[in-house]
């Protein structure tokens, strides 16, 4: 029996915890997709493919979405129906296509995107700073899954070619963006940019290490 005296493990609790917060955030996807006229995998689809120029294999979204090929063709081919995406041929892969986000697409995800959920009403209920702690500790376990390769390389500031971190001496802004060329704080951290070009392994891991060490 666990009690005070003899708890689970930390890491389990600290799990149950993101466990029930994904329940919520599931709930908070099928609201959103739900104004957007798709469903949940479909909407994930649309914000996957957001800001990618020159889209993305069918076999790179089921590996982002963590989901079977087929279930990603299916998906696709749905989105495609509603004039949502596009397929166009690979240069040089006959067989191979790369998925795309239309105009009209992006005015579904827009529309998915007009209520704030749950999760984030929680997490505005969350001080400043904490919010920003809580920000920091998301980049540090995403940058873990990551070099598991749990799940492929996100498109965070840490793991972007552009980001130099504490080259100023501001504190409020203390890295800098090298394709905006602007200084910006730990609140502004991206976990998803749209301008991010992924650094290679080196510099990546010397980024990181001067981020953390900061």
């Amino acid at each position: 029996m666990e009690t005070p005296k003899n708890p689970t493990a930390i890491r389990h609790r600290i799990r149950e915890g993101l466990s029930r917060i994904a329940m919520v955030l599931r709930a908070d996807d099928w609201n959103r997709a739900k104004l957007a006229g798709i469903n949940p995998t479909q909407l994930s689809i649309l914000e996957l493919l957001e800001g990618r120029k020159g889209g993305l294999s069918v076999k790179d979204v089921a590996l982002h979405l963590a989901v079977s090929q087929p279930t990603a063709t299916d998906s696709i081919a749905a989105l495609e129906r509603k004039g949502y995406v596009e397929k166009r041929p690979i240069e040089n892969d006959k067989r191979g296509v790369r998925v795309e986000l239309t105009i009209e697409g992006l005015s579904a995800l827009q529309a998915g995107g007009t209520v704030e959920g749950d999760a984030e009403q929680a997490t505005g209920m969350l001080g400043g700073q904490e919010q920003e702690e809580l920000l920091l500790t998301l980049v540090k376990m995403i940058r873990t899954l990551q070099e598991r390769n749990a799940i492929p390389i996100q498109r965070m500031c840490a793991s972007c070619r552009y980001f130099a971190p504490f080259v100023h001496a501001d504190a409020a802004k203390p890295h800098h963006c090298n394709f905006v060329d602007a200084a910006f704080g730990q609140r502004e951290l991206r976990i998803d940019c749209r301008d991010h070009e992924t650094a290679d392994p080196t510099l990546r891991a010397a980024t990181w290490n001067a981020f953390v060490e900061g």
